[in-house]
């Protein structure tokens, strides 16, 4: 019987693993708010060691990824990431709940590293472009974990058993799928590579670009539900349903976006991208209903879909940049921005309203229309 644990499934169950769980987590932050009696402020405090986390945690990743081969390190990782998640709804306290989102955000952030890793080896072995359809994979089972999220609220589950349940679904259904015989490229760590490249020249407003599309991604995977229940005043069950519908609009439009973008070209599609993107968020801050809210969100998933691929694509082809290089600096604003994004909407909302906070998303996704100019594809 032929073994359907291919590559190409290998690192889709990587990122559908990866996805499902912070989906999970996402679905339930409004029963984690109620439970720990959190303020926006606190939240934000709280999304915030988990940005921190994450962003401790790519260089440790990327060294074991050199020493160690991507692989190896994915399914350690894959392992350790689905216990973290379990720890998050075990915390007692706000104190213990900071930690262990600390603990959890390191397995995110490394995972994310460690697999695209990974993919790209499987890639340049299958001869063709398969990146976006990993990406998809992710968004799919991110809106997978929203999903599950919706019905553990519906059916009155609480977080631990949720999480649990969803730990062990997420593990008998993906983990498997990872230990396909593979042997990963090892190098030597240079010393004097930089921990964090930052870019310069073209490569600030590529990296800029990054960094609002995945600003955007991460406010909406960590605040949908909130937005949901505070201002729109739905029921803690239907507010899982925002992040549903992004994620899903996510894996259609990742499904097209490199046929999309062969026909007319990068820039037009990022500055349609960030007009899709604006438009939604305006429509769901302005009319405060819920059908008008989950339009917004399938606009905005339209709209972050094809963004952070352009950008990687363009770092890759920059003419003075080596392409590891460029790649690791716009890397590094874009993750910032998915991971860190999240709390400063937390401090906006509670100065001002989580309403206003999440209008100024729109005012970073019209710079993303404005420097669309930046991603023309140059030849080294």
């Amino acid at each position: 019987m032929r073994d359907i644990r291919t590559p190409w499934r290998a690192i889709a169950a990587a990122f559908a693993l990866n996805g499902i769980l912070l989906g999970v987590w996402a679905s339930r932050i409004p029963a984690i708010v109620q439970i720990h009696d959190l303020t926006p402020s606190s939240l934000g405090l709280l999304l915030l060691f988990m940005g921190c986390g994450a962003l401790v945690s790519f260089p440790i990743a990327g060294r074991l990824t050199d020493s160690i081969g991507a692989v190896t390190v994915t399914r350690w990782i894959a392992v350790s990431y689905v216990l973290s998640m379990v720890l998050v709804a075990l915390a007692p306290t706000p104190v213990w709940l900071a930690a262990a989102l600390f603990v959890f955000g390191m397995h995110h952030g490394s995972m994310d590293v460690v697999m695209n890793t990974w993919a790209t080896e499987v890639e340049r072995q299958m001869g063709r472009s398969v990146m976006s359809s990993f990406h998809a994979m992710w968004s799919l089972g991110a809106g997978l974990g929203a999903g599950l999220g919706f019905f553990a609220t519906t059916w009155g589950v609480s977080v631990p058993v949720h999480f649990i349940a969803a730990a062990m679904l997420a593990s008998a259904l993906f983990l498997p799928f990872l230990t396909i015989p593979w042997t990963s490229n090892t190098r030597p760590h240079d010393p004097d590579a930089p921990v964090f490249a930052i870019p310069h020249g073209a490569l600030v407003l590529v990296g800029f670009i990054a960094l609002a599309a995945a600003t955007g991604e991460g406010a909406i995977a960590d605040w949908s539900a909130v937005f949901l229940t505070d201002n729109v005043g739905t029921t803690e069950a239907r507010a899982t349903l925002g992040y549903t519908v992004f994620s899903v609009t996510m894996v259609a439009m990742r499904l097209v976006v490199d046929r999309l973008v062969t026909r007319f070209g990068p820039v037009a599609i990022a500055r349609l991208s960030g007009i899709s993107a604006a438009t939604g968020i305006l429509i769901a801050v302005t009319f405060m209903t819920l059908p008008a809210a989950l339009l917004g969100f399938v606009l905005m998933g339209i709209g972050y879909a094809a963004v952070m691929p352009l950008a990687f694509s363009r770092a890759a082809d920059d003419p003075d940049v080596p392409p590891g290089q460029a790649i690791a600096s716009v890397a590094t604003l874009g993750y910032g921005g998915l991971l860190m994004g999240p709390p400063l909407i937390g401090f906006i909302a509670e100065a001002t309203s989580l309403r206003l906070a999440f209008a100024l998303l729109a005012a970073l996704a019209i710079g993303i229309s404005v420097s669309a100019g930046v991603l023309v594809r140059r030849q080294r």
